[in-house]
């Protein structure tokens, strides 16, 4: 096994955990996320805390517990999850916003799975799957980005399909993948943002961001393995493997540089985890793509490539802060020392007006560490191709 990958994945863990994992305001037996580093008071007293961002370090937190399973990391995971519900004042389902409760079910039931995997999902989980559930749209069939909202993306619907391929809900992820792909693919391969509802009639959002392109891979790939474990639906598969290919040669052509780094500008906030999404999901493909096929076989290797590559670029560009990484926004750049105009009376927005460090960000630094997870589950499934 190589080894290089697990090591620069526990050093990113211990990086985030270090710096930004805290009780919720001081009560034991809780863990979230500081939004940044280093955090104003505001951060620190989670008074603007992400609900998605929680989601993805969960997510990053079950990938260290699989990668290395230790109790104190099921320990953690437990803990984050208890946090997130204290946060958002009792329950998972407190969010108008339908993609923020999509990836936490999805890291709710990874996380399910690496602490009770014997045991029923926990009713909060099952609650918070049928609200998901519930907000279908009845005319459009797809899922809203927000209640109320009458637009429709892929940011809801990728992680949306995905969900429903895990829990047994063929059909309905075959309807959403099915959907974006008949209307949400532009010129170059690339999957689009969305449509939006409008008094003129549906107008397509032709924004291209890489978590896009990753969570069709994701939910294209989760069907194809249903697919499969039928003979009746085994030739079904074939569409949505070619799907995965085709969306990975856009992102090989269109978002990566001529040796695979991803190099797409996302910068800080919420874009700063687009690219480490879109890695999580390459990681899937390199990992649990079917490799009966010349082409899916060549797609595996290519997804390698694309991770491999860019965590490399990440890991080199990177600063180190009492000997744990900081990574950089721009996986071709640089890495630069986050800080925080703390020692003033002026609000820190005055600031960010003058200059705007994007490394201070949680999201930024949870792309790097999915990003060293990614390569180190492509390093633990196959070593020589991880080398």
């Amino acid at each position: 096994m190589n080894e290089k990958w697990l090591h620069r994945a526990d050093l990113a863990e211990s990086a985030i955990n270090e710096r930004h994992a805290s009780r919720v305001w001081g009560l034991p037996n809780t863990n979230l996320a500081v939004a940044a580093w280093p955090p104003h008071t505001k951060e620190k007293l989670f008074y603007r805390w992400h609900y998605w961002w929680q989601a993805h370090y969960l997510d990053c937190l079950v990938d260290a517990a699989i990668r290395r399973p230790t109790k104190a990391r099921k320990q953690r995971i437990q803990q984050t999850i208890t946090g997130i519900r204290v946060r958002n004042l009792g329950q998972f389902t407190r969010n108008n916003y339908y993609d923020d409760k999509l990836w936490l079910a999805l890291a709710l039931g990874r996380a399910h799975k690496v602490l009770n995997p014997r045991r029923t999902k926990k009713k909060s989980l099952v609650a918070l799957e049928e609200n998901i559930l519930d907000g279908i749209d009845p005319v459009m069939a797809v899922l809203p980005w927000r209640v109320g909202e009458m637009f429709f993306n892929v940011p809801t619907n990728g992680p949306g399909a995905i969900l429903m391929a895990r829990t047994g809900q063929v059909a309905k992820a075959r309807f959403l993948v099915d959907w974006v792909f008949d209307e949400l693919i532009d010129d170059h391969g690339l999957v689009m943002d969305g449509i939006r509802m409008s008094m003129n009639g549906p107008e397509v959002v032709k924004n291209l961001h890489p978590y896009c392109q990753g969570v069709m891979m994701g939910a294209c790939l989760e069907l194809t393995l249903r697919l499969r474990e039928s003979p009746e639906t085994y030739e079904d598969s074939m569409a949505y493997q070619a799907h995965v290919r085709s969306v990975l040669h856009a992102v090989e052509k269109d978002m990566a540089t001529p040796t695979g780094v991803i190099n797409w500008d996302t910068r800080d906030g919420d874009g700063g985890l687009f690219k480490g999404i879109l890695a999580r999901y390459l990681a899937d493909v390199a990992v649990r793509l079917p490799d009966d096929s010349e082409a899916n076989v060549a797609a595996k290797k290519l997804a390698r490539k694309l991770v491999l590559s860019s965590a490399e670029s990440v890991w080199n560009h990177r600063l180190e802060v009492d000997g744990l990484p900081v990574f950089a926004s721009d996986w071709l750049g640089d890495a630069k020392l986050p800080h925080n105009y703390g020692l003033t009376t002026k609000p820190l927005s005055d600031y960010v007006r003058l200059v705007r460090i994007d490394e201070r960000d949680l999201s930024v630094q949870l792309s790097g560490w999915m990003l060293l997870e990614a390569a180190a589950r492509i390093s633990a499934a196959d070593p020589v191709e991880g080398e």
